[in-house]
């Protein structure tokens, strides 16, 4: 199985039926935990808890995304710069590095269980308050779910152009010094998501506009109830640890 980047796996776990909008609460929950909270205690039962969850939701492994490795090289430098500062720099820079990643990680967890079709409406129901100050809710929510639905076509078509530049004959007639490989990847995605920006805008504008986007009828129930109860005893866990260490 290829790596599965912001796309839902398929299943019928308990993660998979909890409402949109709860998973991206407590994503917001953890986030808002970690950022006053950054210990180490917290940051491991946070992360213990996404590997329970991802374990509950039948995710395998293979859908994790394998980072390149000048990402964790930009890592370790960033480790090493600290290293003159003093220990308490290096560690800190550690809590931070793992702060991302934890949330890196509780973000993909949203995108395996969780179908497209329910990112608008759900944040098109957590943002409705703001309605009252006359903010474009319904079309912000749009936009976050077209984005999200695109990215990955687009890594594919990244994917496509750079085999296709690669499988181009080196040196001949048609070769030029000046020939830039990353401008001509850059002019053709550019180019290629114009089109399909103008195909996607038909396409909803013949289906009945953006409001239909966001009239997915996805409400929280009893297991969502749970699941904020379950969360909520995670984080005073997570509270009590960093008290007691």
């Amino acid at each position: 199985m290829s790596t599965v980047v912001l796309r839902r796996v398929p299943g019928d776990s308990v993660v998979h039926r909890l409402w949109a909008g709860t998973k991206m609460l407590v994503v917001f929950a953890i986030s808002v935990l970690l950022m006053f909270i950054p210990s180490w205690p917290v940051l491991g039962l946070v992360t213990a808890f996404l590997v329970a969850v991802t374990a509950i939701a039948h995710v395998p492994p293979t859908a994790v995304p394998r980072l390149p490795w000048w990402f964790w090289g930009l890592l370790l430098l960033g480790g090493l710069i600290n290293v003159p500062v003093g220990q308490q720099a290096v560690l800190r820079y550690a809590q931070i590095a793992v702060f991302g990643l934890v949330l890196l990680g509780a973000s993909f967890v949203i995108a395996w269980t969780t179908a497209l079709n329910e990112i608008a409406p759900a944040i098109s129901t957590l943002c409705a308050p703001l309605r009252k100050l006359r903010l474009p809710i319904d079309e912000w929510a749009v936009a976050i779910a077209l984005s999200l639905r695109s990215l990955p076509l687009l890594i594919e078509e990244l994917r496509v152009l750079r085999a296709g530049r690669r499988l181009r004959p080196k040196g001949g007639a048609s070769h030029s010094p000046r020939d830039n490989g990353l401008i001509d990847i850059i002019t053709a995605v550019m180019s290629i998501s114009t089109r399909r920006a103008g195909e996607l805008a038909e396409a909803i504008t013949a289906r009945g506009g953006t409001g239909q986007l966001t009239a997915y009828p996805g409400r929280p129930g009893r297991a969502d109830v749970v699941a904020a109860v379950v969360v909520a005893g995670v984080m005073a866990g997570a509270v009590a640890l960093h008290l007691a260490f």
